[in-house]
């Protein structure tokens, strides 16, 4: 039965004892943390079921599924799971971009899966939950092995241009390069104290935020992030495409 996560520190480190053991079975942070992200919105999605909310994935693909299922079939399950979420619209199909099974044992799909298991997700504050995938996401970014160096940008950086610019309730931010979506959750929570109203926090939630990437990964990883702060639940703000493209 799942628990509530203890702390914020202890979980990453869960994540990081993980992911050192699939590196020694080669795979890749940045692999991993996207299987991850997968897995982890799979998790959420069946505790909201369990709570008595619909929800929009095909019952044959829920957790609960994927914690049964052992050997091969796990395998083959979790990459069905993954084909029809790619071809799903909103939030579901931005998280899922392209995605792909990147574990390809069943042992260590099934150590992940139990990892996520072990977690009560829905119940924690989004201010935790963010917290902990924002900091592995730093981590990952600055891991010069990871190869993901180039989509962190040092958070004093972000948070003095959103200092210079001071975003208000209202305006529209858009960030055309958003990498992890950093500057994005800086601007909001810049802004947050000033959303006292309901109209005012489902304007900054739902409305505010724009980001664009090129790299379908960063998308999810973005997409990701946004989410576990309670930004942009039913769509993602962000989106897949090149912003030099047209003007």
């Amino acid at each position: 039965m799942a628990k509530n996560l203890t702390t914020q520190s202890a979980l990453e480190g869960k994540v990081w004892k993980l992911a050192g053991v699939l590196a020694a079975a080669g795979v890749g942070f940045t692999d991993y943390i996207t299987q991850l992200t997968y897995l982890l919105f799979l998790k959420m999605d069946f505790e909201k079921v369990n709570l008595g909310y619909p929800s929009n994935i095909p019952e044959e693909i829920w957790w609960d599924k994927l914690v049964d299922a052992n050997g091969p079939n796990l395998i083959a399950l979790y990459e069905s799971a993954l084909d029809q979420l790619s071809k799903m619209e909103n939030i579901i199909g931005t998280i899922f971009t392209k995605a792909q099974n990147k574990i390809s044992s069943p042992v260590h799909l099934k150590k992940t899966i139990a990892m996520i298991d072990e977690n009560d997700w829905l119940s924690t504050d989004d201010d935790v939950k963010g917290a902990i995938y924002e900091s592995i996401l730093e981590r990952n970014g600055q891991d010069k092995k990871s190869g993901a160096g180039q989509y962190f940008t040092p958070r004093s950086l972000i948070n003095a241009m959103v200092d210079v610019t001071k975003p208000a309730i209202g305006e529209i931010i858009i960030d055309p390069a958003c990498g992890t979506g950093g500057f994005l959750l800086s601007a909001y929570e810049y802004m947050k104290p000033h959303a006292i109203v309901k109209a005012d926090r489902d304007i900054l939630k739902n409305k505010t935020l724009h980001g664009y990437d090129i790299v379908p990964l960063v998308v999810t990883l973005a997409s990701m992030n946004l989410y576990l702060h309670g930004i942009g639940t039913l769509k993602s703000p962000i989106e897949c495409l090149d912003s030099l493209e047209r003007e």
